[in-house]
């Protein structure tokens, strides 16, 4: 059986982020590995000071310091506890047969290397646990997920609407056609309504770039047609989005944008902030 890996942090994507991760499963007949990983406290880098006391104080408050921190870390496993308990509460209600809970202390990034080999794709929320304090940003762990991953990221929104309808971003670069290959061998595409847009200057080169990959998907037996327009990518993409009811929105995370960011393409990163649909990435 597959594996997904679900990460949840309590965050108010949470919920969706479950109904999300069901969604799949039950597409993939696989099993979810849901994780919650408790990083390091707060402040708990800051130097240590205490050298600096007299006599007995200094004794004392490196216990009481001591003490705050046992404090902090029951809290915190009590808390990932409750989050992944939760968890598994939607997942079985929305009918995924296996679910494994995985509480982990550390980085996020290495709890993910430890079992990232055995699992076909990560489900992350768009924003974390400050999502509704930086609502023009994208959360810190989405995008380091996005950079290092080795399988594909589904970034759920913050609502949950059952999927039906899918707009592929393509413009021909190595991980669009990634992820027109992914798309043709997975379950997860199969009876949805697929539109491949591909957005360009030169019309005509433009359709040739979204017929080539419309007529892969359709050799897969899925339902796919090709769209062209004129603009930039983001405006051109989010108000198909807005306008047209799509519930889903594919693309590759690198693309052929002018500017190239560090993390993932330009393109990309503002086609997560802006779109209120979940979207899936391919590398």
């Amino acid at each position: 059986m597959d594996k997904i890996l679900t990460l949840l942090d309590g965050s108010a994507y949470s919920e969706s982020v479950c109904h999300h991760t069901a969604w799949i499963a039950r597409k993939l007949n696989a099993s979810v590995e849901a994780m919650h990983v408790i990083g390091r406290r707060a402040g708990s880098e800051s130097p240590d000071l205490s050298g600096a006391l007299r006599l007995g104080a200094r004794s004392a408050i490196l216990q009481e310091l001591s003490s705050l921190d046992e404090q902090w870390a029951k809290v915190a496993h009590a808390k990932g506890h409750a989050i992944l308990e939760d968890a598994k509460a939607i997942l079985d209600q929305d009918g995924v047969p296996v679910v494994n809970l995985r509480l982990r202390k550390g980085d996020l990034l290495d709890a993910v290397r430890e079992i990232e080999d055995d699992i076909r794709a990560i489900i992350i929320g768009k924003r974390g646990e400050g999502a509704d304090f930086a609502t023009g940003h994208l959360g810190s762990n989405l995008e380091r997920i996005v950079r290092t991953s080795k399988v594909p990221v589904f970034v759920a929104s913050r609502e949950f609407t059952p999927i039906a309808k899918v707009l592929v971003a393509y413009d021909g670069s190595s991980s669009a056609k990634v992820a027109i290959e992914r798309m043709a061998t997975s379950p997860v595409f199969e009876g949805l309504e697929i539109c491949v847009l591909c957005v360009g200057k030169d019309e005509s080169r433009a359709q040739a770039t979204a017929d080539e990959a419309v007529a892969k998907l359709r050799a897969a037996n899925l339902t796919a047609s090709p769209r062209v327009a004129t603009g930039e990518p983001e405006e051109v993409l989010a108000k198909l989005v807005a306008d047209e009811g799509f519930n889903l929105l594919v693309m590759g995370a690198y693309g052929h944008s002018r500017i190239r960011r560090l993390i993932i393409g330009s393109t990309t990163t503002a086609m997560i902030q802006r779109v209120k649909i979940p979207v899936l990435l391919y590398r």
